[in-house]
């Protein structure tokens, strides 16, 4: 057993920390090709915060572990809601945006539906994947082309700007940076990264067998939070400076991203099915804790501290009821 906590918590250091050497030096390096901070914003620090998930579930599939690819994919939105979420409102009530309640938080929801309906009708294969990472690119330049317009609001500018107030190094700052210095901060990360997900894979599977319960549990509890830690500790930084609303379009733009993003990529990689007992039950709790989300956000348009102690306990029940 202590042989497979080694890899798993290893790969989880070396996966946060590439992450964010991947994210800086790519940040870096468009802020010298000229990106514009929007655009930067709402892709390469937008999807930093989602590299675990996306390295570990794809590693995961290529290795023939289904069950902890999208164990991961499902288990981390449902952290993010239930747990992310709601320890940030108990730290400070979580203020909602209209515009992010109105278009991502929506968005959100359909495509967790979507997933839902399909996980256990359709193949995840190249076609499945092919089309959601179109949706997803859709939807960026969609949000690009409305935030040029709106000053940067909506979850995808959250999810940067919680990241960026986490590490200010990551903030865009148009200063002069080397540009080869930049690439290999981005490609040593990268390398981390996967390093990292093939340790977390393969430490994860050692534990299932030693705990003896399934791949999936372990994907969708342990390896889930696991890589969603990046997202954890960028909303709490959010609550604890008060920002209640970067907080929320950092938990939406992550789930949004999850399924388009790291679950296209993954079906579009290792092609495979979603486990019959995700499809069956833990992908309708995904939609049924986003629809959740969207009411609790949409009464006030903030998630009070009752209703994130809710959200936590909701959490614990879940995990409760999926462990043997």
């Amino acid at each position: 057993m202590i042989e497979a906590w080694g890899p798993l918590l290893g790969g989880l250091v070396l996966l946060v920390a590439g992450g964010e050497l991947l994210v800086r030096g790519a940040v870096q390096a468009a802020e010298r090709l000229g990106v514009s901070p929007l655009v930067i914003g709402l892709t390469l620090v937008g999807f930093g915060t989602s590299m675990p998930e996306l390295v570990t579930s794809v590693q995961a599939g290529l290795g023939g572990s289904p069950g902890i690819a999208y164990g991961n994919v499902v288990g981390s939105n449902i952290a993010n809601i239930l747990l992310i979420a709601g320890v940030s409102a108990l730290i400070c009530p979580v203020v909602v945006a209209r515009s992010a309640l109105r278009r991502d938080a929506v968005v959100m929801l359909a495509v967790a539906l979507a997933f839902a309906v399909l996980a256990p009708l359709v193949p995840m294969g190249r076609a499945a994947g092919g089309v959601l990472l179109l949706c997803l690119v859709g939807y960026i330049c969609f949000v690009i082309r409305e935030e040029r317009g709106a000053s940067g609001a909506g979850a995808l500018h959250d999810k940067g700007a919680a990241l960026a107030g986490a590490d200010p190094g990551l903030a865009p700052s148009r200063r002069g940076r080397n540009l080869a210095l930049a690439v290999a901060t981005a490609l040593a990360g990268l390398a981390l990264v996967i390093l990292g997900g093939s340790l977390l894979v393969s430490g994860a599977v050692d534990l299932a067998r030693g705990f003896g319960v399934s791949e999936t549990v372990i994907g969708l509890t342990i390896v889930a939070v696991g890589t969603s830690m990046p997202e954890l500790v960028t909303s709490v930084i959010a609550a604890l400076k008060r920002q209640g609303d970067v907080a929320f379009g950092n938990v939406v733009g992550s789930n949004i991203y999850n399924i388009l993003g790291i679950g296209g990529t993954t079906a579009l990689i290792a092609p495979s099915r979603v486990p019959e007992e995700i499809a069956a039950f833990d992908a309708p709790v995904m939609v049924g804790v986003s629809l959740l989300l969207v009411i609790l956000a949409a009464t006030g348009l903030r998630i009070a501290r009752s209703e994130g102690l809710v959200l936590v306990a909701g959490y614990a029940g879940y995990v409760w009821l999926i462990w043997p």
